[in-house]
């Protein structure tokens, strides 16, 4: 089955590429890329939740190569700022898009603040055109990692809030990590492996239901 991801980064391609042929395997998946599908431009993301942002970039990619296809969402959530920076995570002080900048802004925002609580979410939507093999309602599955905000970063690895997201059961910062040990309880792979359970109950029912109409 060939799926459209709506993202042009060939990395993150290969990575959902991995995670999906372990989990979903009734099937063969082939992933093609935005640019694969001659698709040029930007989607815009205006949604007030990772979820809703997932849906508009699947619903996009799907109208235009008429494929299955796949897009996520992600970002940093913390609770006592109100679920911020949430869909703005990657802009969070503003365009264009800086990390650092980013990280004084959430810390600026959390002085005198003592609970600092957080999670890393990622939702993964899936949107198959009406006549394509398992059509239906969107697909879903979402990931978290709980964690909390240090006073100040630790370690030069990985992105974004990652030297600021305190993982405890490791004793280590997201950027203090290997990749192996991100991978293993990061919010992309738990939604990854949400999303395929999700996935592989819609090819379960569609057996169920040639099964009942064939009489086999």
């Amino acid at each position: 089955m060939k799926i459209c991801i709506a993202s042009g980064n060939r990395g993150k391609i290969a990575e959902l590429q991995k995670l999906l042929s372990e989990y979903i395997t009734d099937i063969e998946i082939e992933l093609v890329s935005l640019k694969d599908v001659g698709f040029e431009g930007d989607i815009l993301e205006d949604g007030e939740t990772f979820e809703e942002n997932a849906l508009i970039k699947a619903r996009a990619a799907a109208e235009f190569s008429g494929l299955c296809s796949i897009a996520d969402d992600s970002g940093l959530i913390v609770n006592a700022l109100g679920g911020e920076p949430g869909v703005y995570s990657a802009r969070y002080a503003g365009e264009p898009c800086d990390d650092a900048k980013n990280n004084e802004k959430l810390l600026k925002n959390l002085e005198g603040i003592g609970d600092r609580s957080a999670a890393f979410v990622c939702t993964i939507a899936c949107v198959i055109p009406e006549g394509q093999p398992l059509s239906g309602d969107p697909i879903i599955g979402t990931g978290y990692c709980p964690g909390e905000i240090l006073f100040n970063p630790r370690g030069k690895g990985g992105f974004g809030y990652d030297p600021l997201f305190w993982f405890d059961p490791f004793g280590k910062t997201f950027a203090e990590m290997s990749a192996e040990e991100k991978n293993a309880i990061s919010h992309r792979g738990a939604g990854v492996k949400a999303f395929a359970e999700a996935f592989n109950k819609r090819i379960a029912e569609e057996k169920e239901k040639l099964w009942k109409r064939y009489g086999l």
